[in-house]
């Protein structure tokens, strides 16, 4: 688990943030990357936007592999080769 990090940051008045550079390296967000806020209506999280998406279709996709009857890698090639087949 990563360390906990408490820092704060001041709002524009345009509603803009500077993230500060600690949150920022152990969140993996370099220049021009992209962040994502979830709120709860009461907390806001602030993530990394790439990580952020890949953890959520994780989680949908968690149990699919098995629902297909992929349960080796030799399944998963099979798999690609009949649809490259396809195409």
């Amino acid at each position: 688990m990563a360390e906990a990090l408490l820092e704060s940051a001041k709002v524009t008045s345009k509603g803009q943030v500077t993230i500060p550079s600690d949150v920022r390296k152990q969140l993996g967000i370099p220049a021009g990357g992209k962040i994502v806020f979830v709120s709860d209506g009461k907390t806001v999280i602030v993530a990394n936007a790439a990580v952020y998406a890949m953890e959520t279709l994780q989680k949908q996709m968690e149990g699919a592999a098995h629902e297909w009857g992929i349960e080796s890698e030799d399944d998963v090639a099979a798999l690609v080769r009949e649809i490259r087949s396809e195409g």
